[in-house]
Protein backbone atom coordinates (compact mmCIF):
# COMPACT_ATOMS: atom_id res chain seq x y z
CA UNK A 1 0.00 0.00 0.00
CA UNK A 2 1.46 3.32 -1.03
CA UNK A 3 0.83 6.37 1.14
CA UNK A 4 0.63 9.93 -0.08
CA UNK A 5 3.55 12.09 1.06
CA UNK A 6 1.50 13.72 3.83
CA UNK A 7 0.03 10.56 5.34
CA UNK A 8 1.71 9.09 8.39
CA UNK A 9 1.30 5.44 9.32
CA UNK A 10 2.52 4.20 12.70
CA UNK A 11 3.31 0.49 13.04
CA UNK A 12 5.17 -1.82 15.38
CA UNK A 13 8.71 -2.72 14.38
CA UNK A 14 11.39 -5.14 15.45
CA UNK A 15 15.01 -6.19 15.04
CA UNK A 16 14.48 -6.58 11.30
CA UNK A 17 13.93 -2.78 11.14
CA UNK A 18 17.26 -1.92 12.74
CA UNK A 19 18.84 -0.68 9.49
CA UNK A 20 15.98 1.78 8.94
CA UNK A 21 16.17 2.90 12.59
CA UNK A 22 19.90 3.56 12.26
CA UNK A 23 19.36 5.56 9.05
CA UNK A 24 16.79 7.76 10.80
CA UNK A 25 19.02 8.16 13.84
CA UNK A 26 22.02 9.07 11.71
CA UNK A 27 20.00 11.69 9.88
CA UNK A 28 18.18 13.23 12.83
CA UNK A 29 20.58 13.26 15.79
CA UNK A 30 23.18 16.01 15.66
CA UNK A 31 26.55 14.32 16.22
CA UNK A 32 27.69 17.40 18.14
CA UNK A 33 25.80 16.17 21.20
CA UNK A 34 26.51 12.43 21.24
CA UNK A 35 22.85 11.50 21.82
CA UNK A 36 22.49 8.80 19.16
CA UNK A 37 22.65 5.15 20.13
CA UNK A 38 24.65 2.51 18.30
CA UNK A 39 23.13 -0.43 16.44
CA UNK A 40 24.40 -2.90 19.09
CA UNK A 41 22.78 -0.82 21.85
CA UNK A 42 19.43 -0.89 20.06
CA UNK A 43 19.73 -4.55 19.09
CA UNK A 44 20.52 -5.51 22.66
CA UNK A 45 17.48 -3.70 24.04
CA UNK A 46 14.83 -4.67 21.48
CA UNK A 47 14.39 -8.32 22.56
CA UNK A 48 14.01 -7.41 26.24
CA UNK A 49 10.61 -7.79 27.93
CA UNK A 50 8.52 -4.62 27.92
CA UNK A 51 10.43 -2.98 25.05
CA UNK A 52 8.75 -1.96 21.82
CA UNK A 53 9.64 -0.11 18.65
CA UNK A 54 7.20 2.09 16.76
CA UNK A 55 7.93 3.11 13.17
CA UNK A 56 6.44 6.08 11.37
CA UNK A 57 6.08 5.72 7.63
CA UNK A 58 5.53 8.76 5.47
CA UNK A 59 5.15 8.31 1.76
CA UNK A 60 5.84 4.60 2.24
CA UNK A 61 9.30 4.98 3.78
CA UNK A 62 10.42 5.03 7.40
CA UNK A 63 10.43 8.67 8.45
CA UNK A 64 10.84 8.22 12.19
CA UNK A 65 10.78 5.85 15.13
CA UNK A 66 10.24 5.66 18.86
CA UNK A 67 11.91 3.13 21.13
CA UNK A 68 10.12 2.61 24.44
CA UNK A 69 9.85 0.32 27.42
CA UNK A 70 7.48 -0.33 30.28
CA UNK A 71 8.49 -1.76 33.65
CA UNK A 72 6.35 -2.06 36.79
CA UNK A 73 3.73 0.47 35.73
CA UNK A 74 6.17 3.05 34.41
CA UNK A 75 6.94 3.67 30.75
CA UNK A 76 9.98 5.40 29.35
CA UNK A 77 10.40 6.91 25.92
CA UNK A 78 14.03 5.99 25.30
CA UNK A 79 14.47 7.45 21.82
CA UNK A 80 12.34 9.39 19.39
CA UNK A 81 13.79 10.48 16.06
CA UNK A 82 12.44 11.87 12.80
CA UNK A 83 14.37 12.30 9.56
CA UNK A 84 15.07 15.96 8.86
CA UNK A 85 13.07 15.91 5.62
CA UNK A 86 10.00 14.69 7.56
CA UNK A 87 10.24 17.08 10.49
CA UNK A 88 7.47 19.64 10.92
CA UNK A 89 4.88 17.29 9.35
CA UNK A 90 3.54 15.84 12.61
CA UNK A 91 5.60 12.63 12.53
CA UNK A 92 7.12 13.20 15.97
CA UNK A 93 3.74 14.13 17.41
CA UNK A 94 2.16 10.94 16.05
CA UNK A 95 4.99 8.83 17.45
CA UNK A 96 4.61 10.50 20.84
CA UNK A 97 0.84 9.97 20.80
CA UNK A 98 1.41 6.31 19.93
CA UNK A 99 3.90 5.98 22.79
CA UNK A 100 1.30 7.31 25.24
CA UNK A 101 -1.44 4.98 23.96
CA UNK A 102 0.85 1.93 23.80
CA UNK A 103 2.21 2.61 27.28
CA UNK A 104 -1.31 2.79 28.69
CA UNK A 105 -2.22 -0.49 26.98
CA UNK A 106 0.83 -2.06 28.58
CA UNK A 107 -0.31 -0.94 32.03
CA UNK A 108 1.81 2.17 32.54
CA UNK A 109 0.50 4.78 34.92
CA UNK A 110 3.48 7.13 34.75
CA UNK A 111 5.39 8.17 31.60
CA UNK A 112 9.00 9.39 31.57
CA UNK A 113 11.55 10.66 29.09
CA UNK A 114 14.84 12.47 29.11
CA UNK A 115 15.94 15.14 26.67
CA UNK A 116 18.87 17.52 26.29
CA UNK A 117 18.11 21.05 27.38
CA UNK A 118 17.84 23.13 24.22
CA UNK A 119 16.60 20.24 22.06
CA UNK A 120 13.70 21.54 19.93
CA UNK A 121 11.64 18.46 20.92
CA UNK A 122 11.15 19.92 24.43
CA UNK A 123 8.24 21.95 23.03
CA UNK A 124 6.59 18.81 21.64
CA UNK A 125 6.87 17.07 24.98
CA UNK A 126 5.56 19.96 27.06
CA UNK A 127 2.63 20.43 24.68
CA UNK A 128 1.81 16.74 25.31
CA UNK A 129 1.63 17.35 29.06
CA UNK A 130 5.14 16.38 30.13
CA UNK A 131 6.66 18.51 32.89
CA UNK A 132 10.20 18.76 34.18
CA UNK A 133 10.65 16.60 37.28
CA UNK A 134 14.43 16.45 37.38
CA UNK A 135 17.64 17.67 35.85
CA UNK A 136 21.04 16.08 35.40
CA UNK A 137 23.55 18.91 35.36
CA UNK A 138 26.17 18.84 32.60
CA UNK A 139 25.05 15.40 31.38
CA UNK A 140 25.65 15.96 27.67
CA UNK A 141 29.07 16.99 26.45
CA UNK A 142 28.99 18.85 23.14
CA UNK A 143 31.84 18.61 20.68
CA UNK A 144 32.48 22.30 21.32
CA UNK A 145 33.26 21.46 24.96
CA UNK A 146 30.04 23.02 26.23
CA UNK A 147 28.06 20.97 28.74
CA UNK A 148 24.27 20.60 28.55
CA UNK A 149 21.79 19.52 31.19
CA UNK A 150 19.55 16.52 30.68
CA UNK A 151 15.92 17.27 31.52
CA UNK A 152 13.83 14.49 33.01
CA UNK A 153 10.17 14.94 32.04
CA UNK A 154 7.14 13.02 33.25
CA UNK A 155 3.36 12.92 33.10
CA UNK A 156 0.53 10.65 34.16
CA UNK A 157 -0.47 8.17 31.46
CA UNK A 158 -4.13 9.06 31.50
CA UNK A 159 -3.87 12.84 31.63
Amino acid sequence: MSLAAGQILIEEGGLFDLDAVMQVMGDSFDPAFGEAWTAPQCAGLLPMPGVWLSLARRGGTVAGFALSRVIAGEAELLLLAVKRESQRFGVGRKLLEQFIVSAQRRGAEQLHLEVREGNHAVTLYTEAGFREVGRRKNYYNGRDGKLYDALTLARQAGS
